[in-house]
């Protein structure tokens, strides 16, 4: 059996029970062979028959540790840990650092309900959000981080429609939505760029959708499984508006898969 990782210890309790709750391990795991991709799009085919090894158990759940710089004002450097299953629920906790200050924080989504909350030195509130337009947001950051758990392509909620043969669309379900996720895959089977119409207020008025996504600059494998390794993240990639838009950049340092 493997061990628990115990909670962050910033959370609040109802960040900690999700905690608890998402690093349960996949039971009864089939391992993966080639033949499990026969019937996906060719470019969901040529991504999955790369992304995970043959005889890989196709585990679900993943804890990550991501070390990289977030744009708070400036550019600040943070540490993070996040524990996520696909179409279930994450939590991702980090500390970034204002000079010698520290901000601590979480942003997290499970059974319908998204939250964030960070503080200065663990008193100030700097930012923080519940309600439904917080909820639809994280459900859509948690559609389009699935390729951090390739396991989840072969799961048959996950429906696939090929746009061309480097683009294809994955429809996640996120509770009571469907989330369109469209991901770029190079000949090699590696990601180079994920978006999708994501709910959020990024000019700081209205909330509505917004193209959101990742760039996937370099990947790394752990326990069978190859992810993207080093990120951008944000609004508006690929358009002249991504210098605005993008606000994180990562290293993935580990990644437990269970």
């Amino acid at each position: 059996m493997m061990t628990v990782i115990p909670a962050p210890p910033h959370l609040s309790e109802q960040a900690r029970r999700d905690w608890d709750a998402l690093q349960a391990e996949t039971g009864d795991a089939r391992r993966f062979g080639p033949g499990l991709a026969d019937l996906l799009p060719a470019p969901t085919r040529r991504w999955v028959s790369h992304a995970i090894q043959p005889g890989t158990p196709l585990l679900r759940s993943v804890l990550l540790r991501m070390r990289g710089h977030i744009r708070l004002g400036a550019w600040r450097k943070f540490d993070a840990v996040q524990v996520r299953a696909p179409m279930e629920g994450f939590v991702w906790s980090a500390t970034a650092w204002i000079g010698p200050l520290a901000v601590r924080g979480f942003d997290r989504y499970r059974a319908g309900e998204g939250e964030m909350r960070w503080r200065l030195l663990h008193l100030l509130p700097i930012m923080s959000g519940t309600g439904p337009d917080i909820t639809e947001s994280a459900a859509g950051r948690l559609a389009c981080e699935l390729v951090m758990a390739p396991a989840a392509a072969l799961d048959p909620r996950v429906r696939w429609k090929p746009v061309d043969d480097h683009q294809v669309i994955a429809t996640v379900p996120i509770g009571a939505k469907e989330h369109d996720v469209t991901l770029c895959v190079a000949p090699t089977g590696a990601l180079t760029r994920v978006t999708m119409k994501r709910w959020g207020n990024p000019d700081k008025g209205t909330f509505g959708r917004h193209t959101f996504g990742i760039e996937c600059a370099g990947e790394a494998t752990f326990d069978g499984f190859t992810i993207p390794s080093r990120v951008r993240g944000g609004w508006w990639p690929g358009s002249e508006r991504w210098d605005q838009g993008e606000f994180i950049r990562f290293d993935v340092q580990e990644a437990q898969f269970r």
